[in-house]
């Protein structure tokens, strides 16, 4: 289906033609219930200590490769493979900001600030931020991920844009993927920002993280390399970061149903419409690291993410036999959803 299809269907129009369906929260306490019985909603921390172990060693691995390889060529691979175990890491980050691993909170804060200071970014801010998200997916009023400088997601935020912004909007559709390899040093330097002058959950502990971040990351880099194989390496590898975690956050709503903050929109039906998965496999499971289970993971946030498939196999039914649209594709098909969709929004601005 083109994008431009898939906008005419998932207009306000659309937004508002289901929302004023006769709809009671029920649903969801059924769907729910379906799950809870299931088991899926147990936490599973001794799945994650084997992926906080697997990443701790690849992670040593290329510390080792940086402190002992004298080849400009095999750093930049090792500055792509960091890029790959950070993006890693920060995945579990994601999943201990929703409390999936423990039942205990400080148990999931405590760990999350070890990750904080393991790839660098501030754990208050990124909670706070994605937790808006989660409440608000899609909606051009309330969702931050939809509200960036560089980017627009309607046709009026194209038009908004001044100077700059408004050349580069012009062509999102072909910027986006070298926008996104910006993503790494957006992601630090946002959350750096945020620690002064807001409050923080942990107000000691989260400035030392990610200072001890900052500080062993480039010791390691400049006591490793040449000052210029260094600014090398560091650049390949935050690009990298940004291009992954960018590209595997993406396909999450990007190119879906856009809310304004009036549709009349149950939980449900707000978290399935927005949202899109990525067909599974063992291969992409580990990519997204777990993120292609979008529609259930925006149902159920705080479900472990090894069980978000079993979870699938409850919620694409129920979605169909309560004729709730249910959304999956494949990887390239979902970028190449998001091109036509950038590229749609910002077609005011080449006409």
């Amino acid at each position: 289906m083109q994008a431009t299809d898939r906008l005419a269907k998932g207009s306000m129009g659309a937004a508002n033609r289901e929302g004023t369906q006769e709809v009671t929260a029920n649903e969801y306490v059924q769907l729910k219930s379906l799950v809870r019985n299931a088991g899926l909603l147990e936490k599973n921390p001794g799945h994650y200590a084997v992926k906080l172990a697997i990443n701790l060693g690849l992670l040593a691995l290329s510390i080792a490769v940086l402190t002992l390889v004298d080849n400009i060529w095999i750093q930049l691979l090792n500055a792509a493979f960091l890029a790959f175990v950070t993006v890693q890491l920060c995945f579990l980050g994601h999943d201990l900001g929703h409390e999936q691993v423990f039942r205990s909170v400080r148990n999931n804060d405590r760990l999350g600030l070890f990750v904080s200071f393991l790839v660098g970014i501030n754990r208050t801010w990124w909670v706070e931020k994605h937790n808006q998200h989660h409440g608000n997916p899609n909606d051009l009023e309330l969702d931050p991920d939809i509200n960036l400088p560089l980017i627009a997601f309607s046709e009026d935020q194209a038009r908004s844009m001044k100077g700059i912004p408004r050349l580069i909007v012009r062509h999102q559709a072909f910027l986006f993927y070298p926008l996104l390899c910006l993503e790494g040093f957006v992601l630090k330097v946002s959350g750096i920002q945020y620690i002064f002058g807001n409050r923080l959950k942990f107000p000691v502990a989260e400035p030392i993280m990610v200072a001890g971040h900052i500080v062993i990351y480039l010791g390691l880099v400049f006591l490793s390399l040449p000052f210029w194989h260094g600014l090398l390496f560091i650049a390949v590898n935050q690009f990298v970061i940004g291009l992954y975690i960018g590209s595997t956050f993406a396909p999450n709503h990007k190119g879906m149903l856009v809310l304004d903050g009036k549709a009349p929109l149950d939980f449900l039906r707000k978290q399935v419409l927005t949202s899109r998965n990525v067909k599974s496999s063992r291969l992409n499971d580990y990519l997204y690291g777990g993120l292609n289970y979008q529609i259930e993971h925006h149902l159920f946030p705080g479900m472990p993410r090894n069980r978000l498939k079993e979870a699938q196999e409850i919620v694409m039914p129920f979605c169909r036999d309560h004729s709730i649209s249910y959304y999956e594709t494949g990887i390239m098909h979902s970028q190449k959803e998001i091109l036509q969709f950038l590229n749609h929004v910002s077609a005011p601005l080449r006409a």
